[in-house]
């Protein structure tokens, strides 16, 4: 009976993380600029892949699997962010963020201390 259960939340998990996977993919097509599809495809993907690690694990129900899925959770974790950072930073150097939004811009002025001129915004 308990393995069933297992399987049967692990199943569940591995179809939400599925889902969320697909939603991120879905809105890296659907959005226009590159700040929405950057937040939209890091947030659910992340989550996404947390909840079929942990599909995964509940299913496997090993310690090999179950170190795996944590671990791939761990590196996921610690890149995601840095990923992002470096996408945001290229995409603004690039001139494909839209900055009259911005409250604060100190990649501007690191920027401009460093004598990188900005291209026009696309």
């Amino acid at each position: 009976m308990i393995d069933a259960t297992f399987d049967l939340i692990g199943a569940l998990l591995m179809l939400v993380g599925a889902g969320l996977c697909f939603a991120a993919a879905v809105a890296l097509v659907r959005f226009p600029d590159v700040m929405s599809k950057m937040h939209a495809v890091t947030k659910p993907q992340v989550l996404g892949l947390i909840a079929i690690s942990l599909g995964i694990g509940l299913s496997l129900r090993t310690w090999w699997a179950s170190g795996l899925c944590i671990l791939i959770v761990v590196v996921q974790l610690l890149t995601a962010p840095v990923s992002a950072n470096l996408v945001a930073r290229g995409a603004y150097r690039a001139g494909l963020a839209n900055d009259s939004k911005l409250k604060y811009n100190h990649l501007a002025e690191d920027l401009k201390e460093a004598g990188y001129t900005r291209p026009e915004q696309l």
